[in-house]
């Protein structure tokens, strides 16, 4: 089976956030989290993009690699 790398703007588009550049740098910058919050529990995401996030990770979707570098970034 293939394995689908997803760049970071496209986990973006799929969370319904701005995808550019500048869009991706502004939400990383304003959305920090603290090292016990999970990313899944952030308080800035909607339930259908918790949802999302959490269906990668548990699933570990072609998605997961991604969700973890975003988690990463937002520390």
């Amino acid at each position: 089976m293939e394995h689908i790398v997803h760049p970071f703007s496209e986990l973006f588009e799929q969370l319904g956030l701005d995808a550019t550049n500048q869009g991706i740098e502004h939400f990383l910058h304003n959305h920090q989290l603290p090292p016990d919050v999970e990313l899944v529990e952030a308080p800035f995401w909607s339930p259908a993009q918790a949802g999302f996030l959490k269906e990668g990770l548990q699933e570990d979707s072609d998605w997961a690699e991604i969700i973890d570098q975003l988690n990463a970034s937002l520390r």
